[in-house]
């Protein structure tokens, strides 16, 4: 039986340095475990640009159609501001989303207690928090048509249209649901259907799904804005929220701010299951590329490396290795280990981007 297939695309800026230190985790858990994987790499973004003169060559395209799971690291970078729309960095990953058609876009928000500090809210509020936000990726306001601007009368006028069919709202609930059951069994779907017909439909497909499908799961409504208020008033109230692309794309940004650092956040985005059962999926840390603390060491890599434990419980099956290397990372900052950007008034022990790594690792060879 073959070894499971990723595909590894580091981009730009600080993106190889934070995939270097997943590699080596990589290595670990095939040394250490047994979970031997098949590992390719490749060029994305701008890397990919100063090569190919595209920022996602076909030849990458079909290698991340065919691994059971893709890791990305970041891309972009001010010396491709001045390229053509078409070619810019972040072309290269749209191309990804839409051609391996990743629906369902999971965003965990989880506050390590050593961090529960540098959140803006107070630490009863954020401490101990673990709830995910699945956002619908591939439709809704971003994609419907007509869109545009255009001459009307004396002056112009923005269309933008939120259209959403029922089997688009059918996956990504499903999505929800299915997660749910892995976690705490409780789901709020999020929309404004007050005020929106997409909105209406929403949650009545939604409810249909649950009713039909995952009675044994808790399933609540909120209105969006309703929602934004209470991700920042309670938090810990939520478990899985499901949402629009663009209520998505808000509330994921004001969830991420609860933990305090954006070096902290992986991500997952899911398609349709491939022949072998697992989803099409690419992983990837919610950072930007960083270009200016790009070569330094400065990066901090636990949300790459968190990305790799989501494509372990995800894409692999190995939830208690997920675990495993989760809990590693919570005991090195519980021992106050700290990357530049989670140096607060406390201190802390001051550590490099491979440094960081090595800590990890250390705690997972403890681990044993």
């Amino acid at each position: 039986m073959a070894n499971p297939s990723i595909l590894i695309l580091p981009g730009d800026g600080i993106g190889p340095e934070v995939m270097a230190e997943v590699t080596k985790i990589i290595s670990w858990f095939g040394d250490k475990r047994g979970l031997v994987f098949d590992v390719s790499e490749d060029l994305v973004g701008g890397a990919a640009y100063d090569v190919h003169g595209v920022p996602l060559a076909d030849e990458t395209m079909a290698k991340a159609q065919a691994a059971d799971a893709v890791l990305l690291g970041a891309v972009g970078g001010p010396k491709y501001d001045v390229l053509d729309f078409s070619v810019k960095p972040e072309r290269g990953l749209l191309r990804l989303r839409k051609e391996m058609d990743l629906f369902a876009n999971l965003r965990p928000a989880q506050c390590f207690d050593a961090l529960a500090d540098f959140s803006s809210l107070k630490k009863d509020v954020v401490a101990g928090l673990d709830i995910m936000i699945v956002r619908e990726l591939t439709s809704g306001v971003y994609f419907g048509e007509p869109r545009g601007i255009f001459n009307e009368g004396n002056e112009r006028v923005g269309i933008n249209t939120q259209r959403y069919t029922e089997s688009e709202i059918v996956r990504v609930a499903r999505a929800a649901f299915e997660l749910a059951k892995r976690r705490n069994n409780k789901v709020c779907s999020m929309e404004k259907a007050n005020v929106m017909e997409s909105g209406i439909l929403w949650r009545e497909v939604v409810q249909k799904v649950h009713d039909e499908e995952y009675p044994e799961v808790e399933l609540s409504h909120m209105y969006a804005d309703n929602g934004a208020m209470q991700l920042v008033r309670w938090p810990k109230q939520f478990d899985v929220i499901v949402t629009d692309n663009l209520f998505g794309d808000i509330l994921s940004d004001c969830a991420a701010m609860l933990t305090g650092s954006l070096g902290m956040l992986p991500s997952a985005s899911l398609g349709a299951p491939m022949a072998n059962g697992r989803p099409k999926a690419m992983y990837e840390p919610v950072h930007g590329s960083a270009p200016d603390i790009a070569g330094q060491g400065k990066a901090n890599p636990i949300a790459c490396i968190l990305s790799f434990a989501m494509a372990l419980r995800y894409s692999f099956d190995q939830g208690d290795e997920a675990t495993r290397l989760e809990q590693a990372i919570e005991k090195v900052l519980a021992d106050g280990v700290r990357t530049a950007d989670l140096m607060g008034p406390d201190g802390g022990t001051p550590v490099s981007t491979s440094e960081m790594g090595d800590k990890i690792i250390a705690a997972l060879d403890a681990s044993l």
